[in-house]
């Protein structure tokens, strides 16, 4: 995994383990990863990822099991949507409306370019 300088490397495993959730990978109820084998494949410390499991399991996305390990709540993938989300509008989205400021870009124009980018990427099949 290539990581990022701009955000800390325990987010980004959250990110990742929350992107193979969504993505089926790990489904709600089996189990995900131990500490020490997500950190081997990842190769960063096991205190990263303990503390990215502890960041999830606070966020009640992820919980373990004594004995068995970690596995992905029942509701997992709201909840990664409505964390996603937030993080968005409260750190992504300011961002976004200063540059769009700076480059005197306005609404319409995003509006137009938003509606291009659905059609084109997700295009409706019948």
């Amino acid at each position: 995994m290539e990581f990022k300088d701009k955000q800390s490397i325990y987010l980004q495993i959250a990110d990742y383990i929350c992107e193979q959730i969504l993505l089926g990978k790990w489904p709600a109820g089996q189990r995900i990863p131990s500490v020490r084998d997500l950190a081997g494949i990842m190769e960063v410390n096991p205190n990263t990822v303990m503390r990215a499991y502890e960041f999830l399991q606070n966020k009640e996305i992820i919980f373990t099991k004594r004995g068995i390990g970690y596995s992905a709540e029942e509701m997992a993938n709201e909840r990664i949507l409505a964390y996603r989300k937030e993080r968005f509008l409260e750190t992504e989205l300011p961002d976004f409306f200063r540059t769009l400021y700076m480059l005197n870009i306005n609404m319409d124009e995003v509006a137009e370019r938003y509606t291009k980018f659905i059609s084109e990427t997700y295009p409706v099949t019948n």
